[in-house]
């Protein structure tokens, strides 16, 4: 399916594991329940999509966008998240654990109730990005655009930051 247009399409309760989306057009399809395990859909456009509870186990999703997209208790665990698009997303009670999200844009996104475990929340978000009763453990930092500007926010901050937004989100410190 590489580079194919399904926008519209439904596509529920479908099992595509291993199969590949790169590139492909998703936008406004209803994509519930469907089982995307290692799959790779990178650069796919996802935007304004129904993605609840999908399983994408350890997808490749760098690259793709997923604006407006809702993605409610899906599970992304071990998946791949590089330089996407999540703006105004509904992530909530989404299963994180062990996704790398680097250079994500959460902006305008609910992230609340989802669970994350050791993730790498190297994200960006803004004010009105949702974390009420996140939970787990997380190493960040996190880029607030804000409406004085831009802010990075990292370790013991971010862990606070996080709480007075109704998060319970340990910060982790790095390694390395």
């Amino acid at each position: 399916m590489i580079g194919l247009d399904l926008s519209g399409a439904d596509l529920s309760g479908g099992v595509f594991q291993e199969s590949w989306f790169t590139d492909a057009k998703l936008v406004g399809a209803k994509l519930i329940g469907v089982d995307l395990y290692r799959s790779d859909a990178e650069g796919a456009d996802f935007s304004g999509a129904d993605l609840t509870q999908a399983s994408l186990v350890r997808v490749n999703l760098d690259d793709a966008v997923f604006r407006g997209a809702v993605l409610d208790g899906a599970d992304l665990g071990g998946s791949s998240l590089y330089g996407v698009d999540a703006s105004a997303a509904l992530i909530r009670g989404t299963r994180l654990m062990g996704a790398s999200l680097i250079d994500v844009d959460f902006c305008g996104s609910d992230l609340s109730q989802a669970i994350v475990r050791e993730n790498t929340f190297k994200v960006i978000v803004d004010e009105t990005t949702k974390f009420t009763g996140m939970s787990g453990t997380l190493f960040g930092p996190l880029q607030l655009n804000g409406w004085d500007g831009q802010q990075e926010i990292g370790g013991a901050d971010l862990e606070r930051w996080l709480r007075k937004r109704g998060g319970g989100v340990c910060v982790l410190e790095s390694l390395g």
